[in-house]
C-alpha cells in the first residue's frame, strides 16, 4: 500500500515538474518571439512543412465532416419538414464548432507527432547540445520557428475545412433531400453573424500555439533512448488533443455566452 502511494506521489510529483518547465518554456518563446524575423527561411520551411502538406487531410476531414453533420441532421429534421433548416445547421455547426476542432485535432497528431519526433530525435543525437555550445539558444533555433509557422498556417486551413464541409453539406443535401443549391448556400452564408466568424476565427490561434509548443517541449524533454522518443511523442499527441478539447469548451460555454 504504501508502495502504491510513494508511486502515485512521485507520479504526481513529475507532471507537476513538466508543467513548470512547460511554464518556463512558454515564457521563454514570449521573451524571444521578437527574434523569429532572424529564422524568416526555417518559419517558410515549416509552414510549407505543417501547412501545404495538409491541406489535403484537412480538406479531407472537413468535407467528410459536413457530409455526416448534413445527413444526421437532415434526417431528423426531415421528420418535421424543417429541412430547409439544413444549411444553418450546417453552417453554424462547421463554422463555430467542428471546422476549428476537426482541423485541430487533426494537426494536433500531424504536427504535434512532427515537432516532438524532429526535436526529440536532435536531443538524443546531442544536436541541442551542440547549438548551445556554438552560443545559440534552441529556443530561438527549433521552438519559436515552429510555433510562428502554426500560428501563420492553422487559420487558413481551419477556414479550408470550414468551407469544404460547408460545400460537401450542400451538395449531399442536394442529392439527398432535394434542397436548392443556391438556396443552401445563400441561407448558409447569410446566416453568419460576426460572432459566429469571431469565435471561429480565435480558435485555431490558440489551438496552434498550444498544439506546436507542447509539442515542442516533448522534444526538448526526451532523453534515454528512442523508446523515450516514442512515448514522448505519443504523449505530444494526447496531450494537445485534450487542450484543444478543452479550449473549445471553454470558448464554446464561457467566450460564447459572454458574447
Amino acid at each position: 500500500m504504501t508502495e502504491v502511494t510513494n508511486t502515485a506521489k512521485n507520479s504526481f510529483t513529475e507532471k507537476i515538474k513538466k508543467l513548470q518547465e512547460y511554464s518556463f518554456l512558454v515564457a521563454d518563446i514570449f521573451r524571444l518571439s521578437p527574434t523569429a524575423a532572424q529564422n524568416r527561411r526555417t518559419i517558410l520551411s515549416e509552414m510549407y512543412l505543417i501547412g501545404t502538406q495538409a491541406v489535403l487531410l484537412v480538406l479531407v476531414g472537413g468535407l467528410f465532416t459536413g457530409i455526416i453533420l448534413a445527413i444526421e441532421t437532415g434526417h431528423n429534421l426531415e421528420k418535421f419538414g424543417a429541412t430547409f433548416m439544413i444549411s444553418r445547421t450546417v453552417s453554424y455547426g462547421m463554422i463555430r464548432e467542428l471546422g476549428p476542432a476537426i482541423t485541430g485535432l487533426l494537426l494536433a497528431a500531424r504536427t504535434g507527432a512532427k515537432n516532438t519526433s524532429e526535436i526529440g530525435t536532435m536531443q538524443l543525437s546531442e544536436q541541442i547540445d551542440a547549438l548551445r555550445a556554438f552560443g545559440l539558444n534552441p529556443v530561438v533555433k527549433l521552438v519559436i520557428p515552429r510555433v510562428a509557422a502554426a500560428l501563420i498556417m492553422f487559420l487558413p486551413l481551419t477556414m479550408i475545412a470550414d468551407m469544404a464541409g460547408i460545400l460537401g453539406g450542400m451538395f449531399i443535401t442536394k442529392m439527398t433531400f432535394n434542397i436548392d443549391l443556391a438556396y443552401f448556400w445563400n441561407t448558409a452564408i447569410n446566416i453568419l453573424a460576426f460572432r459566429d466568424i469571431f469565435v471561429g476565427t480565435f480558435k485555431p490561434i490558440f489551438f496552434s500555439f498550444f498544439i506546436s509548443s507542447i509539442s515542442c517541449f516533448y522534444g526538448l524533454i526526451t532523453r534515454g533512448g528512442t523508446a523515450n522518443l516514442g512515448k514522448n511523442a505519443i504523449n505530444s499527441v494526447v496531450i494537445s488533443s485534450m487542450v484543444v478539447i478543452l479550449l473549445d469548451f471553454i470558448f464554446t460555454k464561457v467566450i460564447w455566452e459572454i458574447m
